[in-house]
């Protein structure tokens, strides 16, 4: 466990050291180019994202990121401008989106690689606080050039890191820092049933898009939180048990931040305070997200209320909601992975996202 512990803490170094770094030059892009402090949010959570990845680690996967990621910002940004002008037309691209990153995985490392790039901008899209700021507040959305740039910042931050911690600090209990060599691709099953990539893409499909309809039914702007749950609990799915247990402790996980943001909130952060908080809560879910997601779940629950603290709006009265909206979402996943297609548990091609 101290050993795991120990590895936790390098990985959660690293990542916080290319966040930093990215955060750091969009900060100054934003202040040069006259951008919303929304350009920020966007490198942050690209950058944490991405940073859980291997694509660094030869030079096809970092060709790859460096073409699809700043491609896949700038379609983003349209998407963003689209949900806010034709939400229907816009959900129906986001999910047909994420639903292709999950079916491709039937093509292999490679293809698994790229699907999960493709989806790390339409995650941030969920992530960024545009929606769920009051309408003073809100941002003009980010066009697509600067997105597909920030993208680009986010891939260089991420790989300067990396190859430099690979380089020359490289992790404990693994001297030769990071580099692995690819699992070989399971073979083909020959079964009339479909392929676990396309049961799960469709599992994924059907959740995201009652997530969509019953968040704007009954949550209005703040339909990212139904939405951004039902795609957590659903993907990498493992079978219906785990993404029972995922839904069960990224709910539990929500409510044990929901009470550190109400205390929190009760301080009163704001400003360069309310940064500095959020991303040491950031670097501590980081930490202990390996253990649990639970983890996970209460440092995003609480980071959410110090962003928008930062912006001036106070969470605390929203956090009942983001709740329920959690709790919504991951019933939806549940029941999608346990009556529509299930996967079992040890087919091939249960590739981890």
């Amino acid at each position: 466990m101290r050993q795991r512990l120990i590895r936790n803490a390098y990985e959660a170094a690293v990542t916080m050291t290319a966040v930093l770094l990215s955060w750091a030059a969009a900060l100054w892009l934003e202040g040069a180019a006259g951008l919303h402090t929304d350009s920020v949010v966007l490198a942050v959570a690209l950058t944490v994202t991405l940073a859980r990845g291997r694509w660094w680690a030869d030079r096809r996967g970092r060709l790859t990121a460096l073409v699809l990621l700043p491609l896949a910002a700038a379609v983003c940004a349209g998407l963003s401008r689209l949900l806010a002008a034709h939400y229907g037309i816009g959900a129906a691209l986001f999910t047909a989106g994420l639903a292709l990153a999950i079916w491709i995985r039937r093509y292999g490392p490679a293809a698994t690689r790229a699907g999960t790039l493709i989806t790390l901008p339409l995650i941030a899209l969920l992530i960024v606080p545009g929606p769920t700021l009051p309408a003073d507040a809100r941002p003009e959305a980010v066009n697509w050039g600067w997105s597909a740039l920030i993208g680009l910042l986010a891939w260089a931050s991420v790989l300067l890191v990396r190859t430099s911690a690979a380089r020359f600090t490289p992790g404990p209990g693994d001297p030769e820092g990071f580099e692995h060599p690819e699992p070989p691709k399971p073979r083909r099953a020959t079964t009339p049933r479909p392929r676990p990539s396309t049961r799960m893409a469709v599992q994924l499909a059907a959740a995201i898009a009652a997530a969509f309809v019953l968040g704007r039914l009954l949550y209005a702007d703040h339909w990212p939180w139904l939405v951004l749950t039902a795609y957590v609990v659903a993907s990498g799915n493992r079978g219906r048990n785990d993404v029972l247990r995922k839904g069960v402790r990224r709910f539990l996980g929500a409510c044990a931040g929901t009470l550190l943001a109400t205390g929190v909130a009760a301080c009163g952060l704001g400003g360069h305070p309310a940064v500095a908080a959020l991303f040491g809560v950031l670097a501590m879910a980081l930490w202990l997200r390996p253990l649990d997601h639970a983890y996970w779940a209460a440092g995003m629950t609480t980071a959410l209320a110090l962003l928008l603290g930062y912006f001036g709006r106070n969470a605390t009265d929203q956090l009942p909601a983001r709740l329920s909206a959690i709790a919504a979402g991951a019933v939806l996943s549940v029941a999608s992975a346990w009556w529509l297609l299930p996967v079992r548990r040890g087919r091939p091609g249960l590739t981890r996202s």
